[in-house]
């Protein structure tokens, strides 16, 4: 799959979701499932992470099923089964705590050649940032955006007292799903001035894994 012709970096696609269903579904889950990365590892141990779908890279090459999770998320579920128009593969929530940083790397493994990755924001705002190919997006709670995970991709939290949660689901490509990419938004991304060096300072774009 050409990601690059495809995507190019990120599309939001043409689809909005409840904020307040997903906000509360959230903050329905027990603390105890959160404080741990979900079993990823490099790059991602910054984000607490809870699989709903199949497990982290890490741990090993395991069927992609349904995690008991999902089962307690009756709107996010209908969402990765049923609203997007594809077969969903992993699926999760990361959570990137204030001030949080996910440096640049790239998804290599044949796994992301094959599947489309969507974010969802759920708890986002105006600081935190998404850089992909250069440019620097900012997804807002509800939307739906398509990342071309084969391009180096980092993510930067700037602000100082509110996390970032998102919805993270990769799934198979349809014609459906590639009709939604077909009508996103494109051309979305900008360079920062303010924040770009401060970026580059930090260590997002000094490390490609």
């Amino acid at each position: 799959m050409d990601k690059a012709s495809l995507i190019g970096a990120c599309v939001r696609l043409p689809l909005l979701f409840d904020v307040a269903r997903l906000t509360a579904e959230v903050e329905s889950l027990p603390p105890t499932v959160w404080g741990t990365t979900g079993g990823r590892v490099g790059v991602h141990r910054a984000a607490e992470a809870l699989f709903l779908r199949g497990h982290a890279p890490a741990e090993g090459d395991v069927p992609i099923e349904d995690r008991p999770a999902l089962a307690t998320l009756p709107y996010i579920s209908d969402i990765v089964q049923r609203q997007i128009p594809a077969a969903p593969m992993r699926c999760l929530l990361a959570r990137l705590p204030a001030g949080g940083r996910i440096p640049t790397h790239i998804d290599r493994a044949p796994y992301f050649a094959q599947t489309v990755r969507l974010h969802i924001p759920i708890a986002s705002h105006e600081r935190a940032y998404m850089f992909c190919a250069g440019q620097r997006y900012v997804m807002r709670p509800g939307e739906v955006w398509a990342l071309n995970n084969n391009a180096p991709h980092a993510v930067w939290n700037a602000d100082q007292f509110r996390e970032r949660i998102h919805l993270i689901c990769d799934f198979l490509p349809t014609a459906q799903l590639f009709s939604l990419l077909a009508a996103g938004e494109r051309n979305l991304g900008k360079l920062n001035p303010e924040c770009e060096p401060r970026a580059v300072q930090s260590g997002l774009f000094q490390s490609i894994h």
